[in-house]
């Protein structure tokens, strides 16, 4: 089962544990990326994120898909947030579950690492002093 989400309202991190909750799995792992307060160093104030939404899903329901089959995973949640974001605001949950742990991990990995790569989710950084569009991905 898969269950992504690509929201402007705050994200939910017991959302995705919920969904992916099963006794038939062995191993959950969690990755809940946050907004920090600095990129190299540099002050941030907020971030503003904009997606191309019907891509992205798609993309996202891609990564999904493929770990599924790599991983044997059971349940995967991804939800995305768009819009502006405070500092500590949550911009990213992924949930996975597996059979065994190292699979969980391994997967939560892939989908947060290919969703940075291939996923039509682009930020905007604004500092003190002005701001910039970055990828998303590094």
């Amino acid at each position: 089962m898969i269950d992504i989400q690509l929201k402007n309202t705050a994200l939910i991190p017991q959302e995705c544990i919920d969904f992916t909750a099963s006794d038939s799995v062995g191993g959950s792992v969690v990755f809940i990326g946050t907004v920090r307060n600095n990129t190299k160093g540099k002050p941030v104030v907020r971030l503003e994120f904009e997606a191309y939404e019907p891509m992205a899903i798609s993309e996202m329901k891609k990564i999904a898909e493929q770990a599924q089959v790599r991983w044997n995973c059971e349940k995967i949640s991804i939800h995305h947030r768009t819009g502006s974001l405070d500092i500590g605001e949550i911009a990213v949950v992924i949930a996975v579950a597996t059979p065994h742990r190292k699979a969980a991990f391994e997967a939560c990995e892939y989908c947060i690492d290919t969703l940075k790569e291939t996923v039509p989710i682009w930020k905007k950084e604004i500092f003190e002093d002005g701001e910039v569009w970055v990828a998303a991905h590094p």
